[in-house]
């Protein structure tokens, strides 16, 4: 868990979000205190729970970046779902307890990943001898037995790879002095395009499951493979590869055996458990009104049923068992036509802190087009500069991009800054069409070229100031 300050992370959120600082602090906050609570006595910190948050706004304002930029920004354990994909138990659908479980696969894949990357040295190391061993075999070199079950499954006849009798002194000296010449190559870079036959997982064999069958993609059964810790083998296929995708094959293959895979799920739980972020979307749409009938009851039914899991439950999982006592819950809605007190008394109980992010304006959208690191400007200036094209916007420009972005939302759906995506696409269509043709190095984009191209919407606004 990072020791950043809570002005540290709004400073860091205002990298990429415009605007909304008070759901900044309210975030920021949040994570801030995980950190305090790591700090306390063990006995203590069972007793502090995580202040869960509800984000309150209409589309496009920030709500889902501001919680994937702050677990981005803490590496935690981040799973973002739609409150409406779910159904109460005895529907046909997927239960809420996958929501966990979700969050359990995003942890482990994650902590694997920063285990690989620290044996990724020496992975390499051993990828570079077995490209060696590929591209010239040394002499004895045979086929390598991994399980009892080789005997039975792969190699109950002699492979060809095994030497039928064993070399001489002069065979093995030229063998030798080929795999030098190989070597050097390599390592020069000349022998990337080669092709070699490298071994990889049959990903198309699906194993055997057991005790389970729940929707697709639920992984609350087992397989045999994970009954028997391995002793069946793996089915493998051989694959023809250059040798610079064989050697990516190779070090992810080295990395997977050089780490230890308990190791890696008892801190995947743990990650999961203490620092774990779930971004319940759409938690607006399962809130009934007053008067509940139909649909509404089934709503009210999900609730109830996403209650134990934010108070605090045990949810198994295939790799055990996981509390989530202090797992923060994000949830975030546009609430127009329900409101946050239309939630079940309960589950409103576990949200305590509940912010209402500002709607965007034309110069929140001059901010969004201009200032953040990722900004839709900024990308396409990157995207053209490949083609030797450089991109320049004037002022004017920008701020007409945003008047018209401001006026298409308030006519059609407002649909916040997401709708700039759609003006700039718009503006850049005909620019990227003939991008590589340009035999200028720069093109300028003024108020008039975007007025040009957005003629249609201004003769339309212009008609709607004479209708009654």
């Amino acid at each position: 868990m990072t020791n950043r300050t809570p002005r540290d992370i709004v400073a860091q959120l205002d990298r990429y979000i415009i605007g909304q600082q008070e759901a900044k602090k309210k975030v920021a906050v949040a994570l801030r205190n995980r950190y305090r609570r790591s700090k306390l006595p063990d006995e203590i910190q069972s007793e502090i729970t995580p202040k869960n948050i509800i984000l309150m706004g209409p589309t496009g304002v920030g709500k889902t970046e501001i919680a994937r930029r702050l677990a981005k920004l803490v590496d935690a354990p981040f799973v973002k779902v739609e409150a409406t994909k779910f159904t109460e138990v005895g529907y046909v659908g997927r239960d809420v307890e996958s929501i966990i479980r979700d969050l359990v696969n995003v942890s482990i894949r994650n902590v694997k990943e920063n285990h690989m990357e620290q044996v990724l040295d020496k992975a390499e190391t051993n990828a570079r001898q077995r490209l060696i061993d590929l591209l010239a075999p040394g002499p004895g070199q045979g086929k390598k037995l991994k399980t009892p079950f080789d005997y039975l499954f792969q190699n109950n006849k002699p492979s060809e790879d095994t030497p039928k009798e064993e070399t001489n002194a002069e065979e093995e000296e030229g063998m030798l002095q080929k795999r030098e010449r190989i070597t050097a190559a390599l390592d020069r870079g000349d022998l990337e395009e080669t092709m070699v036959e490298v071994e990889v997982e049959d990903s198309a064999s699906a194993p055997m499951a057991m005790m389970g069958g729940g929707m697709p993609g639920d992984d609350s059964s087992f397989n045999m493979s994970d009954l028997f810790g391995g002793l069946i083998p793996k089915k493998m296929k051989k694959r023809k590869v250059s040798v610079k995708e064989a050697r990516e094959i190779l070090v992810q293959q080295e990395a997977q055996d050089l780490i230890d895979m308990d190791a890696v799920i008892t801190e995947g739980l743990r990650e999961a458990e203490q620092n774990g972020i779930v971004f319940l979307d759409e938690i607006d749409k399962i809130a009934g009104g007053a008067n509940r009938s139909g649909a509404d009851v089934s709503r009210e039914g999900v609730q109830r049923d996403i209650l134990p899991i934010v108070e605090g439950s045990t949810v198994n999982t295939k790799y055990g068992p996981v509390n989530t006592d202090h797992i923060l819950f994000i949830g975030a809605g546009a609430f127009h036509v329900s409101k946050v007190s239309d939630l079940i008394p309960e589950l409103q109980g576990r949200f305590p802190v509940t912010v209402k992010l500002d709607s965007l304006y034309a110069e929140d959208f001059i901010k969004i087009l201009t200032q953040p690191e990722n900004a839709i400007i900024k990308q396409y200036q990157l995207l053209l500069e490949t083609e030797g094209v450089r991109l320049e916007f004037s002022e004017e420009a920008i701020e007409k991009i945003a008047d018209v972005a401001v006026y298409m939302n308030e006519q059609q759906e407002n649909i916040g800054a997401r709708r700039l995506h759609t003006v700039i696409e718009t503006l850049m269509e005909e620019i990227s069409y003939h991008a590589p043709d340009y035999d200028q190095e720069s093109f300028q984009i003024d108020r008039t070229y975007v007025e040009r191209i957005f003629a249609a919407q201004e003769k339309e606004r212009d008609l709607k100031k004479y209708i009654l």
